[in-house]
């Protein structure tokens, strides 16, 4: 235990709880410098993919607490992502977030057990505060 200068009496040591990691990908640079902050200033340690490549290889090399994939046209581009994710960890809340909207994608993200799918944008905070709600919800089910 560490001691304070000059007293006698040991410092609590308080454990630290370690950063919730969240994956954005997003192959809009814009986009994914905005939620990439948004997260970051919730306090929410984020690595962020322009491609989904980059994001294949940190699903395979790092454990994600949550992840934020982006659709950018019809043919679902994210689609390898959240297949990923899920294999790696059935209940691992996966959002996507699609620039125009498709019943078709929307229908197959739901079917591959994505959490939700939204279009772009999204009001100011909603991100965070989805982020936030499903993570209660999973710690919460435990």
């Amino acid at each position: 235990m560490k001691t304070i200068k000059g007293e006698g009496s040991p410092t609590p040591q308080v454990p630290i709880a370690p950063k919730i990691s969240v994956l954005v990908v997003d192959e809009d640079a814009n986009d994914l410098k905005l939620f990439s902050s948004l997260l970051e200033q919730a306090g929410y340690e984020v690595r962020a993919c322009g491609t989904y490549e980059d994001a294949l290889r940190w699903l395979g090399s790092e454990i994600f607490d949550f992840v934020i994939v982006s659709q950018g046209s019809p043919k679902f581009e994210g689609r390898s992502v959240l297949r990923q994710a899920i294999e790696i960890d059935r209940r691992l809340p996966v959002l996507v977030l699609a620039r125009y909207a498709d019943v078709g994608c929307y229908l197959e993200a739901i079917q591959l057990c994505a959490l939700d799918y939204l279009e772009k944008p999204l009001p100011p905070g909603e991100l965070v505060r989805l982020v936030k709600s499903h993570l209660r919800a999973r710690t919460e089910g435990h």
